[in-house]
């Protein structure tokens, strides 16, 4: 059983990713750093392989990210339009131009009770998505994201 997510313990890791994939490429480039500083003659090998790998390690993250935040973002727009349609009977497009993705993806947290005063406030006082997150007072998680 999962426990119960709130503001403290929302963020989420990939562990192959994170804990696998990152680390591996971190000993990776210490071995090209070593081999730099300690195999004369072979430094410009040493250094286009150090170059490769922080190349690899920067493409990867951002093609990790990239695509799936890209898709995960669209659904929960729109996950967050049906509910406030379904809440309140009004479209949230009108109030969506004044809100920032931030914000939005701030606001998905909100259990159905707070999320109309919630969207209301965000616009009105211009809330950072921080603070979004610190004034919902009943966290509706969301186990399957990213």
């Amino acid at each position: 059983m999962t426990p119960e997510q709130n503001y403290n313990n929302h963020t989420r890791y990939y562990t192959p990713h994170h804990f696998i994939f990152y680390p591996v490429l971190l000993v990776l480039c210490l071995v090209a750093l070593y081999g730099l500083f300690n195999c004369p003659g072979q430094e410009l090998l040493w250094a286009m392989v150090l170059v490769l790998l922080v190349l690899l390690g920067c493409l990867s993250f951002m093609l990790r990210q990239h695509y799936a935040l890209m898709n995960q973002n669209r659904i929960v727009r729109l996950e967050l339009r049906f509910r406030y349609y379904v809440l309140t009977q009004q479209r949230l497009e009108a109030l969506e131009k004044q809100l920032s993705p931030g914000q939005l993806y701030a606001l998905r947290f909100a259990a159905d009770a707070e999320l109309p005063a919630l969207v209301e406030r965000a616009v009105k006082e211009s809330l950072p998505p921080d603070a979004i997150k610190r004034s919902i007072k009943n966290w509706l998680p969301d186990d399957m994201r990213v």
